[in-house]
């Protein structure tokens, strides 16, 4: 126990949240830009949800139908942001507002579903940048899917969208986020339609709200590890925004003076590798009740800069405190920063509890 919270726990600070997204909205909103406040990252925390909502964003976003169902009363219109199977019309429409979609067989099937339950619902057709990951690659069917919302009934265009930085590395520049304005310009121009909605990318664009070189006529962007980790474009902290807001704690359980090499080392580690071990003498090593089926090693940093990971199994962490910057005991916690797939773990694994600080 740490207080009255088990560990290993991963805290989450709203009001840290808060401030980050409220710096982007208001950096979006002046720039003419609409925020879709990607929770994904965080499990679609209500929680994280109504701050996100607070502090002014115009959608709640995440890629699964799960989340989004829990987020029926947060007072704002959901989209879907992973592309829904046909099989999942029915969901799609029920639990999200809007959604992207590439697939004219998908799009049939959301019509149908829509029409069964007396509702219209948006789409945002994606175009493929060339990041290689959703998106039609050419641009004529992206203008033929689009020409197909419009005629399939309870379907509504909203407009068009593309990903990027998720998959191929391909970081957004002026050159593709204009090349998107320009399809949505065709699109309203032969298909004489609104087509409102210009999605251009993710919190890798950050750099481009700064600098002002996202092209007029991008009007969204869908924004996540910017408001919930205050990082951009290869993790790269964003100015004026906090990257300490959450943190993950774990228990020391065992503390001891051995060896920093094992002892006849011929076997396989239990995820079938072979380890490597470099000889620094005897050491203090500390055992923490946390381990790889939980989070990846390697996307833990220890707030104490003399901690040292040295490695893990699936239960157990096993650090150097021999340079820790205090003396520490069985039953203390140690503090680790996380990465964005560290976060994503944490939130997944049921063996983590969460705690959201005000």
């Amino acid at each position: 126990m740490y207080g009255n919270t088990h560990l290993p726990c991963l805290f989450i600070d709203l009001e840290k949240i808060r401030h980050n997204t409220r710096v982007m909205v208001q950096r979006c909103h002046d720039a003419g830009i609409a925020v879709a406040g990607v929770v994904k990252l965080l499990r679609g925390s209500p929680e994280v949800a109504q701050v996100m909502r607070e502090a002014g964003v115009d959608w709640i976003a995440d890629s699964r139908l799960d989340n989004l169902a829990r987020l029926e009363d947060c007072g704002l219109p959901r989209l879907l942001l992973r592309l829904p199977s046909p099989q999942q019309a029915g969901e799609t429409v029920r639990h999200s507002e809007i959604s992207l979609n590439s697939e004219a067989v998908t799009l049939r099937a959301l019509s149908a579903a829509a029409g069964r339950a007396g509702r219209t619902h948006k789409v945002i057709v994606m175009q493929d940048l060339g990041d290689l990951r959703e998106g039609c690659y050419d641009e004529a069917e992206t203008q033929e899917l689009a020409r197909l919302v419009l005629q399939l009934p309870h379907l509504e265009l909203a407009g068009i969208g593309a990903n990027l930085a998720c998959y191929g590395g391909v970081a957004p520049s002026p050159q593709n986020q204009q090349r998107l304005v320009a399809i949505a310009q065709r699109i309203r121009r032969d298909l004489s339609c609104d087509c409102p909605i210009v999605s251009g990318c993710n919190s890798a664009a950050s750099f481009m709200l700064l600098d002002g070189t996202l092209p007029a006529g991008m009007n969204q962007l869908r924004l996540g590890a910017s408001l919930l980790m205050g990082i951009g474009l290869n993790d790269n902290p964003i100015p004026g925004l906090m990257q300490d807001t959450l943190w993950l704690e774990a228990e020391i359980i065992e503390l001891k003076n051995k060896p920093s090499v094992p002892e006849n080392s011929t076997a396989l580690d239990a995820f079938g590798h072979k380890p490597v071990f470099e000889d620094y003498g005897i050491r203090s090593r500390a055992l923490c009740a946390l381990g790889k089926q939980d989070v990846a090693l390697a996307d833990l940093t220890p707030h104490d800069a003399g901690i040292r990971i040295i490695g893990g199994s699936s239960d157990h962490l096993i650090l150097d405190l021999t340079e820790a910057s205090k003396r520490y005991q069985v039953g203390d916690s140690i503090a680790f920063s996380l990465g964005y797939g560290g976060v994503l773990a944490c939130m997944t694994s049921d063996y983590i509890e969460k705690v959201y600080r005000y």
